[in-house]
């Protein structure tokens, strides 16, 4: 299987270069053509005579490392992927059976160390992918690896490329958990959802009442003094092939105070509209969390859920049936 890379510049400061430029570049040794670099231990000797003010064996080995993977390691026929900054999308695209260049930078992209890329058209919203593998992309690297490639290749639509047995225990393994939780009344539901904020690190609050305006919970979370957001969250248990439409996350944008922060947690799914209109940079953003993401997140907080939860749910550590 193809692996998957994400390359990003400034954090997607350059993004469209390299998609009207069919590449993806790095810009260290940025005087030095590389094409005749054959080797790690090449890289590392060029980079410390032209960094002599890097002494740090750690910096000289995660930039060396970055750079090699860029030239060496990733192959032709891998996918790669690229986040614009300020936005919530992705663009991906399969490396192309092309050498490195070394190339000018009147494209205004200042780097011009270069591997040829065929860019898909259309990019990929960050909420379809799951809770980790967008844990995953968080890294400060420009140049990594990127894990959980089984997804990456679910939510572009290249299902063919899962093995087919790892594909089907999957999916079985979210609707076993999914059919749990629609077992939940509304407000046992509700409650759950209070509990994994809390997990998370909220002071979260039960709110789910008649006329509560469509908020079920909130949630503040006070980050050593350096941010505080205040979460006001609406709370869906909808039969797992049901979509969340975009006049229902206008309706919860409507309940928010100036100065919070809205989300939408869901056993079904989101149509694509509701997942744009959510992270509409013009209005204040609201998080989505689907069911498959739901579950992600109850897999990882699953020891901080109330032990009668558990018991209720049927299902132990790792989600399975006991």
């Amino acid at each position: 299987m193809a692996e998957i890379w994400c390359v990003r510049a400034v954090y997607g400061k350059y993004a469209q270069q390299f998609l009207e430029g069919a590449y993806i570049a790095i810009g260290w040794l940025d005087k030095v053509d590389l094409s005749d670099v054959n080797s790690r231990e090449q890289v590392w000797n060029l980079y410390v005579d032209y960094y002599k003010e890097d002494t740090s064996s750690y910096v000289i080995g995660q930039q060396v490392g970055q750079i090699s993977r860029f030239l060496h390691e990733i192959k032709p026929g891998d996918y790669v992927i690229t986040m614009p900054e300020n936005t919530n999308i992705i663009y991906w695209g399969i490396v192309e059976d092309k050498p490195y260049y070394f190339s000018d930078t009147k494209d205004g992209c200042p780097f011009p160390h270069r591997r040829k890329v065929k860019w898909h058209n259309e990019p990929v919203l960050r909420a379809n992918f799951s809770v980790p593998f967008q844990n995953s992309i968080r890294s400060s690297l420009t140049v990594f690896w990127v894990k959980h490639k089984n997804n990456f290749f679910e939510v572009i639509g290249k299902k063919d490329l899962i093995p087919y047995q790892e594909f089907k225990t999957s999916e079985s393994n979210y609707d076993t958990v999914l059919n749990r939780l629609m077992e939940l009344d509304a407000t046992e539901f509700e409650l759950l959802v209070t509990h994994i904020l809390t997990a998370l690190g909220f002071e979260a609050e039960h709110t789910g009442k008649v006329g509560d305006g469509g908020v079920d919970a909130t949630g503040e979370l006070d980050i050593n003094n350096l941010a505080k957001i205040k979460l006001f969250v609406q709370v869906k248990r909808y039969d797992i092939n049901k979509k969340i439409s975009d006049a229902q996350v206008k309706d919860l944008r409507k309940n928010i105070p100036y100065g919070g922060q809205g989300a939408f947690i869901t056993t079904c799914d989101f149509t694509e509209k509701a997942l744009e209109i959510a992270t509409d940079p013009q209005f204040p953003r609201i998080g989505t969390m689907n069911g498959k993401q739901l579950v992600d997140v109850l897999v990882q907080q699953w020891n901080e859920i109330p032990t009668d939860f558990k018991e209720k749910l049927g299902l132990k550590k790792g989600l399975i049936l006991e």
